[in-house]
């Protein structure tokens, strides 16, 4: 390697999807410093990642598809194949993007096969698991081969050493983070509700069970002078579309399919919602706090970190329709408490959860690994 060549850094994602994860993940590699880091994407040979690995290239990190599907025979084969290409990118850092506990496993155990020289896995999101199928056994073997874990909040550290028995001198809280930009031209409001006249909500979420979309629905009906957009894809989208139907809010519930104008869909919106299950430290939210839109979010994992009720938002619980439904509704009667708390999330984001800010945590982890 040449004196002064930048360091490589192999980030892996066996993601099939673009959620948050992916969006985490282009942050960082577009925020390192090339002088000092070279990126290279792992990512996998699948449909669902194509958009990661073209917003990727657009960024300038070269690319490389690889086969590491799900069943346990195809992943175990790919191990070979990624140490060889670990070795041919002279990678000395490899950085797992995990999207549940035992994701990317493949490639961090090839990464240790491959002895490079640092190895992290950056855990996005906790999923309870019951004690079965090897599972504690893969995840400490996981957590053998790496140096560090970096959680995105204090609860998935938290998970992580009472869940997984991970030693607390293994895990780094390094949060999710948004930028605050400056003014974005609103979308269309025609494109996003039918009656322009009435409140925008909006939620940007995958479509699929954990973002607790169904409860939305539920809660829109007891909310009438309301319009709803749902930004995203996912498997339910079809059963979602079919449930406002039978509750009668298809008229003020536009689902739009997934978009990449993201900020200015924020720009048009009176109130952001977010109604999941379970999460890590959503960057929907982060993203809506940045925009300086008012937050109505669920108290489930690292949410409750940054939406702080109250203060810079308002927390309801899980799964609770009735709980959601009069959450919004005092929101958009109460225009002046709802942008206070907005003006409050915004400072708190440009403060305590900057991309600068993560990056820069990231990178000296970095620095500190290579310097055992």
């Amino acid at each position: 390697m040449r004196a002064n060549a930048p360091t490589t850094v192999a980030h892996f994602s066996d993601s099939e999807a673009f959620g948050g994860t992916e969006r985490a993940l282009l942050q960082l590699m577009g925020g390192l410093d090339r002088v000092r880091w070279r990126s290279v994407l792992f990512h996998a040979a699948a449909p669902g990642a194509a958009q990661l690995a073209d917003e990727a290239r657009a960024l300038g990190v070269p690319t490389r598809a690889v086969p590491i599907s799900t069943p346990a025979v195809r992943g175990l084969v790919s191990i070979v194949p990624l140490v060889r290409a670990l070795r041919r990118e002279r990678a000395a850092i490899f950085h797992a993007h995990q999207i549940w506990s035992l994701s990317c496993r493949y490639g961090i155990v090839a990464s240790a096969c491959a002895r490079v020289r640092a190895r992290v896995a950056t855990a996005q999101l906790f999923v309870e698991m019951p004690p079965l199928l090897g599972i504690d056994v893969q995840h400490a073997v996981l957590t053998r081969c790496l140096h560090r874990h970096i959680a995105v909040s204090r609860f998935v550290a938290s998970r992580l050493r009472d869940r997984f028995h991970v030693r607390p001198e293994k895990i780094v809280v390094i949060p999710n983070a948004a930028t605050t930009g400056g003014t974005v031209s609103p979308a269309p409001r025609s494109e996003l509700a039918r009656d322009v006249s009435t409140p925008l909500v909006l939620t940007v979420a995958r479509l699929d069970a954990q973002k607790g979309i169904a409860h939305l629905l539920d809660a829109a009906v007891a909310v009438p002078n309301a319009s709803f957009a749902i930004a995203g894809e996912g498997p339910d989208r079809g059963a979602l579309e079919a449930r406002a139907a039978a509750l009668g809010v298809s008229d003020r519930v536009r689902f739009l399919g997934h978009r990449y104008d993201v900020p200015a869909l924020l720009a048009a919106a009176d109130l952001f919602v977010l109604p999941s299950l379970y999460e890590g430290l959503p960057l929907a939210v982060l993203e809506a706090m940045a925009a300086g839109v008012p937050v109505i979010a669920t108290a489930v994992g690292g949410t409750a970190e940054v939406v702080r009720d109250g203060e810079t938002g308002t927390l309801v619980p899980p799964a609770n329709a009735d709980d959601l439904s009069s959450a919004i509704a005092r929101t958009l009667a109460n225009r002046d408490q709802a942008s206070r708390l907005a003006l409050a999330a915004r400072s708190l984001v440009a403060h305590e959860h900057s991309v600068t800010s993560m990056v820069g945590s990231v990178s000296r982890l970095y620095e500190e690994l290579l310097a055992r």
